[in-house]
């Protein structure tokens, strides 16, 4: 992290998904590694492509509703993923049901304990500036911050799906700004991705932290910033 003055700051952004519940790693990796401790022998390009289609399939059709916590949506993605692997002949499709269980619950006790890595950090920024939760996902990132108590830390959220607009369009952190009441250059925004969080808030005059973990790709991994950190806790010491 090089001497970036974050004196200005009045508000922050946060992302959730790979920011918050993952230690900013790629969420497939996590996915990866409950394939792994549940014994499901694919290599690992199956896998991703697997994952890929869950992801498309739902970007198209409304599988997760807004009442559906992690754990639900956890249930859902892993069939999707798992019913295309033994389509394609890969796993036994008798075993579906007790994959689907397995992977969804060692994904769940994931996010679960980073939860509540990064609760004493959402605890004490919370006491400090107002907080926005800025998100691409289904529909129902409430029910999933109300199953994890982190609703109350943030003062609005702006969801991909409700609001029509998708990271890495800078128009979604422009709302975030506007949520807060503050001009861009007194927002920070943290978050796992750089070209979908921080490029983008950077671009509209927002402060950023990127939060950098294990990405989708090599050439991911291999990029660098001036604002990176290694883990949430890092942030109180450099707001200071």
């Amino acid at each position: 992290m090089e001497n970036t003055d974050y004196s200005a700051i009045r508000g922050v952004i946060f992302d959730y998904g790979g920011t918050i519940d993952s230690r900013g790693c790629h969420w497939s990796e996590v996915i990866w590694d409950a394939y792994t401790a549940s014994g499901i022998e694919v290599e690992k390009d199956a896998f991703r492509e697997a994952y890929v289609h869950a992801e498309r399939e739902l970007a198209r059709v409304r599988h997760i509703l807004p009442h559906h916590n992690f754990l639900d949506l956890l249930r859902i993605k892993m069939r999707i993923e798992l019913e295309w692997l033994a389509d394609k002949g890969l796993i036994d499709k008798g075993s579906i049901d007790a994959y689907v269980d397995a992977t969804s619950r060692r994904c769940y006790e994931a996010a679960a304990a980073c939860v509540e890595e990064a609760r004493p950090v959402l605890e004490h920024l919370h006491a400090r500036y107002p907080m926005v939760l800025v998100s691409n996902f289904y529909g129902n990132v409430e029910a999933v911050l109300e199953d994890f108590d982190l609703r109350k830390y943030f003062r609005s959220i702006v969801e991909s799906a409700v609001v029509g607009v998708r990271k890495p369009d800078p128009r979604i952190f422009s709302l975030g700004c506007e949520a807060l009441a503050l001009p861009a250059s007194e927002v920070l925004v943290i978050g796992d991705s750089l070209r979908k969080d921080i490029e983008p808030a950077e671009s509209i005059g927002c402060k950023v932290m990127w939060l950098k973990g294990k990405g989708w790709t090599a050439a991911e991994d291999e990029q660098t910033h001036p604002c990176i950190i290694r883990s949430l806790n890092d942030i109180p010491a450099l707001l200071r």
